[in-house]
């Protein structure tokens, strides 16, 4: 009998150490042979102690693959040439990929067969094994970075009284049955790896930067820490009504808070996009990567229904009381500008959900200023809600006037805050405060 390694053997002329990663390969692979006692070149050597050999072989299986293979193995004595061989027989396992404990679920943790050779399994094949083992939903599928640390976590939990240890864990899905980390965990660990990227522009354009900023660490961090950047934006102005004075915040508290949440907790954290939130003089965007969840739609959203992305981050927020309920986000946020007369926007893609927050105290300012405006001024307005920008020529030919009443009107507007003028001499643009661009 002359045996070679191939796809499905290997030959090892004495235990070694190393035989943990073939193990690992074969059992990330089809299955797999190992001979204990044979030489690369195919010679019989045989095995001197075969209780110590196969002793080593199972504590070195036991304690240093995870998750635990041992099912899937099986230990023969066979007797090739008059001598003691032992097999180490090694099936396809059901919970890939199978990885060195010390390492981690990495390309230098886990192996593949290729060939006669056990190497290391690239990251793309090992999210592939992650999910066809764990399916596709990505806060189950167990994380690629086990060395995770929850300073945050523990901190808020311990702020709510509510327990959060090894098996709280487990129960929250933040852990497997196996005690390993999944996805849903990194998002909550010190570790994670997605952020919230912040910028503040003058005007309502995009054109000139203020202020920006990204953060990063577990999501409760990010929660916090963005709340009281967009906070500080999030200015008082003070009117008077008879004797009695009004505070009022440029946009609804809940109205924010519902609008981050939901950017945070219905996401699609399988795409390394950052969520995105731009503050402007008008409006506040949040834009959150993945759109509608597949068996929902944008009628249903507005009327509350909730099917959620991330359940067990959702559910963690809602132990937490970050949440209230379930589907009672979007009416809440309707509903905190319904006396305010403007609705925020919301818009939906395949991949992509943007909630727009209109400025409330600049709206209204806006609304007092044209109650102050000449009758050929409102037209003017009235035309920049039909067409996005205008210019000179536009103004002329609605109002039938000169170049120079045109130029006198349109200058007056941008003196009163009315509108906007970009460019120069013919080629001027204007477009009105609230525009887009």
């Amino acid at each position: 009998m002359h045996l070679t390694e191939d796809f499905f053997v290997e030959l090892k002329q004495q235990y070694s150490d190393e035989i943990k990663k073939s193990v690992i390969a074969f059992a990330n692979t089809k299955g797999g042979t190992i001979y204990i006692g044979i030489s690369d070149s195919g010679n019989i050597i045989g095995v001197e102690n075969i209780d110590e050999t196969i002793l080593k072989v199972s504590n070195t299986i036991r304690d240093a693959i995870k998750p635990d293979i041992t099912l899937f193995v099986d230990y023969l004595i066979e007797q090739i040439e008059g001598k003691d061989i032992v097999k180490v027989v090694v099936q396809k396992g059901t919970a890939s990929p199978y990885y060195l404990s010390g390492k981690g679920i990495r390309p230098e943790g886990v192996f593949v067969r290729q060939g006669a050779a056990s190497v290391p399994a690239s990251e793309t094949a090992i999210l592939k094994m992650i999910k066809d083992t764990d399916g596709e939903k990505y806060e189950n599928l167990r994380s690629i970075n086990q060395d995770l640390t929850f300073e945050v976590a523990e901190k808020s939990f311990a702020e709510r009284g509510v327990s959060f240890g090894a098996s709280q864990k487990k129960t929250l899905k933040l852990m497997n049955e196996d005690g390993i980390y999944t996805n849903l965990g990194l998002l909550l660990s010190d570790q994670c790896i997605h952020t919230v990227k912040l910028a503040v522009f003058e005007g309502a354009t995009k054109a000139i930067f203020k202020d920006r900023c990204e953060f990063s660490g577990s999501l409760l961090k990010q929660l916090n820490e963005t709340y009281a950047f967009i906070d500080r934006y999030n200015r008082t102005r003070a009117e008077f009504e008879g004797l009695y004075r009004i505070d009022r915040r440029d946009y609804p508290i809940d109205a924010l808070r519902e609008a981050l949440l939901n950017s945070l907790v219905h996401r699609d954290y399988s795409f390394s996009s950052s969520t995105l939130i731009s503050i402007f003089d008008d409006r506040i965007e949040f834009v959150s990567i993945g759109g509608l969840v597949k068996g929902i739609s944008f009628d249903d959203i507005m009327l509350g229904v909730s099917i959620t992305r991330n359940e067990g981050l959702a559910d963690v927020f809602y132990r937490l009381k970050l949440i209230e309920a379930y589907g009672t986000g979007m009416p809440k946020i309707m509903d905190s500008f319904k006396s305010y007369g403007i609705e925020p926007r919301v818009e939906v893609t395949d991949h992509a959900f943007k909630i727009t927050l209109p400025n409330v105290n600049q709206k209204i300012a806006q609304e007092n200023k044209h109650h102050h405006l000449s009758r050929h001024e409102q037209i003017v307005l009235k035309l920049l809600q039909e067409k996005e920008s205008i210019v000179r020529k536009d103004v002329e030919k609605v109002l039938s006037l000169s170049q120079a009443m045109a130029v006198k009107i349109l200058k007056g507007l941008v003196e009163k805050g009315a509108i906007r003028s970009i460019g120069k001499g013919r080629n001027t643009t204007y477009i009105a405060v609230d525009g887009r661009s």
